[in-house]
């Protein structure tokens, strides 16, 4: 898991996260508007574009799930997760679509699977 990877996840979903908390949008307004602004932004870089757009598309995923179960350490593991899952994922599925999704759900999925398991639960 490189740390570029898990600093995106976790910025997608927490910008995501307090964002959809504002009156006038929702999640996946939130969402989109987000993941343009980071494209833009990572498209004047040097990085590749693509990929780390990607990768922040999925963290906001998490955070659009979260503002009604999570607080902010569930919030912040699952993006963790979803990095893993994401890198290890991407060989396995011919586009980023299916990774993005399969990894956001399937790490959102493990965090609530943890807290119906007895997991303490965190602070909304």
């Amino acid at each position: 898991m490189s740390l570029i990877s898990a600093l995106l996840a976790l910025l997608g979903a927490f910008l995501t996260f307090y964002l959809a908390q504002h009156n006038r949008l929702d999640a996946i307004r939130a969402s989109a508007i987000l993941s343009i602004i980071a494209y833009l932004l990572l498209s004047l870089s040097d990085v590749d574009a693509q990929l780390y757009s990607a990768i922040f598309f999925g963290g906001t995923f998490i955070g659009m799930s979260a503002p009604k179960r999570f607080g902010i350490y569930t919030l912040f593991s699952a993006s963790l997760i979803f990095s893993v899952l994401f890198e290890h994922l991407i060989p396995r599925f011919n586009n980023f679509g299916g990774a993005l999704g399969v990894s956001a759900f399937l790490s959102v999925c493990i965090c609530q699977t943890a807290i119906v398991l007895g997991a303490p639960r965190s602070k909304k």
